[in-house]
């Protein structure tokens, strides 16, 4: 029993050193989780096999005028929920899914060509939209955090600043209303290789997208810098201890709306949040270690927020996609081999 809670501990840290960069050098991780670089390599290797763990590259569309995301709110008729939520899963321009348990029964975050196509979504284009009884759009105005921002805790901030580089201003703040970037085929053809595997040597992608290994240093050092391409470390919260998640659909007076979203962002328990048009316009993800911890943030954190007029928590049951790619089942904690 303590050796499963020892490793189980140590492929925490080695996960959370990958969510601050994902494509840290194995010795660098290996530094902060108290371990030798060949068992980071085999554990991180181990977790990657079973399916707990991927890095992917993710292209931020805004920033690279490829789409809007539109969240997406729906009430379903009794016992289809479920049924709902794998058909928007399913969906090619669904980026995440998940079931709900609340006023609403899942949500989705699609990214559509523009977003004079949320009218088109709302008429006809919900899948199995026969199992629902209500369906509202919230346009993303701005996302004050998001998952790829996310530190889930686990380690020292020596070693955050470390791997994740000296403090920032956060991501929206440096490349707001900014005109969106163009990327040519060569950048494209970059980003699907790192889509698949964010941590491909540079030679591994030059293979792929047919040019020489130090263009693709180059292109992925300049995609990285126009804030084009950002490296997401996909694991479950559960992982960390973290046993409840939840979306907070928060309606927030206008003058108050951008301190607010300051104040809830930097909670540490705020993995997602985004300004939004529609009745919501602040709406968040947020993970908790225990159910016993809701009520508190509820009336402290949720209820010290400024201009705050309404507020809605709904469960997330079983989140069946994040970040275009399918969740794993889940596992039991690796053994250590």
């Amino acid at each position: 029993m303590q050796d499963e809670v020892r490793v189980s501990e140590l492929d925490r840290r080695i996960v959370s050193a990958l969510q601050l960069n994902g494509r840290a050098s194995w010795g660098a991780i290996a530094r902060h989780v108290g371990t030798s670089e060949s068992t980071v390599l085999r554990r991180a290797g181990q977790l990657t096999e079973s399916g707990q763990l991927r890095v992917i590259g993710v292209v931020d569309v805004l920033r690279c005028g490829l789409g809007v995301p539109v969240l997406t709110r729906l009430r379903c008729h009794p016992g289809t929920a479920a049924k709902v939520t794998e058909a928007l899963a399913a969906r090619p321009d669904v980026r995440y899914a998940t079931m709900l348990a609340g006023s609403a029964d899942c949500t989705a975050e699609f990214v559509l060509p523009t977003y004079q196509d949320a009218v088109r979504l709302q008429l006809d284009g919900f899948p199995a939209a026969g199992n629902l009884r209500d369906a509202e759009t919230f346009a993303v105005m701005r996302t004050f955090t998001s998952n790829h921002d996310w530190d889930s805790g686990e380690l020292s901030p020596e070693a955050v600043t470390e791997l994740r580089g000296a403090e920032v201003r956060p991501f929206e703040e440096q490349h707001w209303e900014r005109p969106p970037e163009q990327l040519d085929e060569l950048d494209l053809a970059i980003c699907a290789a790192l889509g698949e595997d964010g941590r491909l040597s540079f030679k591994e992608v030059s293979r792929h997208a047919g040019t020489s290994e130090s263009t693709v240093a180059r292109r992925v050092d300049s995609l990285v810098r126009r804030g084009c391409l950002r490296f997401r470390t996909l694991a479950e919260p559960a992982m960390f201890g973290y046993a409840l998640e939840f979306m907070l659909w928060l309606s927030v007076l206008p003058k108050d709306l951008d301190r607010a979203g300051q104040q809830l962002a930097a909670h540490p328990g705020t993995k997602y949040l985004s300004a939004t048009t529609g009745r919501f316009n602040l709406v968040g993800q947020i993970v908790l270690r225990h159910y016993g911890e809701l009520y508190r943030h509820t009336t402290d954190v949720v209820g010290a927020l400024p201009g705050l007029r309404e507020a809605d928590v709904t469960l997330q049951v079983s989140t069946l996609k994040r970040a275009w790619a399918p969740t794993p089942e889940p596992r039991a904690t690796l053994e250590e081999a």
